[in-house]
């Protein structure tokens, strides 16, 4: 019985050091890229990018609001077309098929309101939104020495079942930035693969520091894609109206 409670003891004690090594990597990553008073202090973003598929580029515009409004809009044979965008109330897209705009269905609509809080970045206040992080261990990505972080979010609908909700967060064990995320595609035709997004060429805007370079694609496919950001542009003037679902549709 005695060895047994002892050995409770050092479970416990290895599990106090690995969320306090959580905590402290996401301390440092904070502290290395503008603190946290900064972040806070972030209303909204406004991305101007290039997407680099298949040899064309296409210029590509996001915003990003702290009340959750956003949209990207992609430009492309002379088209602007817009996905995930947020009103506020409504979730909605262009319909690639007949480019048209679309809302998206009440379980899509409730799953991102879910996730509002996540801006600027899920770490920032991850507690208070009832998340939690585990330190998985150090990997190596690309080279690099990293440590992989889970975050466990609020579990999402799928099919009106509740799913897990876990992002894997791969954070450079020099810089304390992240240059991996990997999370599993829940739903559509690449349902159960895994998604990946590399970070790179990180710099220096108005004091906060943010990737320039992002690759995005399923794990293992070679149909990944890069955008490259051309300016952020923080605490945006935006137009209301541009989020907005066309009335009469």
């Amino acid at each position: 019985m005695k060895k047994i409670a002892i050995l409770s003891l050092v479970v416990l004690g290895f599990q106090s050091v690995w969320a306090q090594s959580a905590d402290e990597i996401i301390k440092r990553y904070f502290e290395n890229t503008g603190g946290v008073d900064k972040w806070k202090a972030l209303t909204g973003l406004r991305i101007l990018a290039k997407a680099n598929q298949q040899g064309m580029e296409i210029p590509i515009e996001i915003v990003q609001l702290k009340d959750g409004r956003q949209y990207t809009k992609v430009t492309f044979q002379g088209m602007d077309i817009k996905q995930g965008v947020f009103d506020g109330k409504t979730l909605w897209s262009t319909n690639f098929m007949n480019m048209k705009p679309e809302r998206s269905d009440a379980e899509s609509t409730e799953n991102f309101k879910q996730q509002i809080g996540d801006f600027p970045d899920p770490f920032l206040n991850y507690k208070s939104l009832g998340y939690k992080v585990e330190l998985v261990g150090k990997e190596t990505v690309d080279g690099n020495e990293t440590f992989k972080i889970k975050l466990i979010k609020k579990p999402i609908k799928v099919d009106g079942v509740p799913t897990d909700n876990v992002v894997f967060y791969y954070f450079d064990a020099q810089d304390y930035v992240p240059i991996l995320i990997e999370s599993e595609i829940k739903s559509g035709p690449a349902k159960g693969q895994i998604s990946q997004i590399k970070y790179s060429d990180y710099q220096d805007v108005n004091g906060l520091i943010f990737p320039f370079s992002m690759t995005q694609g399923a794990k293992g496919s070679p149909m990944a894609f890069t955008t490259t950001v051309v300016k952020y542009e923080l605490n945006p003037k935006v137009d209301e109206a541009l989020f907005k679902y066309p009335e009469g549709n």
